[in-house]
């Protein structure tokens, strides 16, 4: 099984975190208890600029929460089509060749879900295999190919593809002042990528995928999803998440290397999922990664934001592009998310 490529799709608008700070602050007006704390809250995220579904003073209009679901499904067909055509073009396959295709987001709903639009928005196969998978925020990058990975490992012959979309900027909730959304609002953003995984019987150039493991942590579920309101989405983001990072991750991957007949300095790439600064500094503290170990991280973060599900999937594209390590390398992709929990994967370059 081999990951054949990782490409990804934003929309057009793009801005700075300076002039959204100052768009929020508007938006917010006089409801904000202190645009000084939202200020600081913008800049401890490091993120230097996002992109928007939308062009900002469009999101005045937005009235409701079917609104917002309606703009996430015109915006997640077009940008899952752009991705997924990207994908296959970099892996060099037809779409005619997909077995699979897995979709994830927790940015919005739909029935019939978004692959199914795509199916017929892209001409995808009649008997292509559809699993649309909601829910698992973060860590549904991670999970997807995994997932995949599973379902080309029955069907070597096959192709699977993996879309994520996260419209992250629809869910702002205009009433929620509390630390989690505002800090939310500075963090997260828009975008999308797509994957093709390959099984054992197609030629692909491409990390193999050597192992998986799906790790739950129980009486967690409070940390981090969304609470469902007539509004819409609303945050749950708990200041807990970074410490229950450092206190299981490194044991988790330690464990996981062990049962390949690995140790974690047998690992010299890193596909971490971006989270935000507290998270990627609880990651390297959990792992001991220094040295720019976590750069494409910290540089996806610094440019496009926090994509949910598409973040990590965003960072495999830049180290496969730009980053690739040296063939016979073995590394690690990883996210956490709601649950709590973590996906693992262990690549071989």
């Amino acid at each position: 099984m081999k990951i054949a490529s990782s490409a990804s799709a934003f929309p057009k608008h793009y801005y700075s975190q300076k002039f959204l700070l100052e768009q929020l602050q508007q938006y917010w007006g006089h409801h904000l208890p202190s645009p000084q704390v939202l200020a600081r809250l913008h800049r401890n995220v490091a993120v230097e600029g996002r992109h928007l579904a939308l062009p900002t003073e469009k999101y005045y209009d937005i009235a409701t929460w079917g609104q917002a679901n309606d703009l996430w499904v015109e915006v997640a067909r077009e940008l899952g089509e752009q991705a997924l055509c990207r994908a296959l073009h970099r892996a060099g396959l037809d779409r005619q060749e997909l077995g699979a295709l897995f979709f994830v987001s927790v940015t919005g709903i739909a029935s019939p879900s978004i692959d199914a639009l795509l199916i017929n928005r892209m001409g995808l196969p009649a008997n292509i295999r559809r699993v649309p998978i909601f829910g698992l925020g973060c860590v549904a990058g991670a999970a997807g190919i995994s997932r995949a990975a599973d379902y080309v490992r029955a069907y070597p012959e096959q192709a699977a593809a993996l879309v994520s979309v996260e419209l992250c900027s629809l869910t702002i909730q205009r009433d929620d002042l509390s630390v989690a959304n505002l800090i939310s609002s500075g963090l997260f953003a828009d975008g999308a990528a797509a994957v093709i995984v390959t099984g054992d019987e197609i030629d692909s150039n491409g990390p193999v995928i050597r192992a998986t493991r799906s790790i739950f942590y129980p009486q967690t579920e409070e940390m981090m999803g969304w609470k469902i309101t007539e509004k819409g989405f609303r945050i749950v983001l708990s200041p807990e998440v970074p410490q229950l990072i450092r206190e299981h991750l490194g044991h988790d991957v330690d464990a996981f290397l062990a049962a390949q007949g690995l140790k974690r300095n047998d690992l010299k790439s890193w596909v971490l999922h971006t989270g935000g600064p507290k998270v990627l500094e609880a990651t390297a503290a959990a792992l001991g990664l220094h040295d720019g170990q976590l750069d494409a991280s910290w540089e996806c973060l610094k440019r496009v934001g926090n994509l949910a599900s598409a973040s990590v999937l965003v960072v495999l594209e830049d180290v496969m592009r730009n980053r690739r390590p040296e063939p016979g390398t073995l590394g690690l992709l990883a996210a956490m998310g709601p649950g709590f929990c973590s996906e693992l994967l262990l690549l071989e370059w």
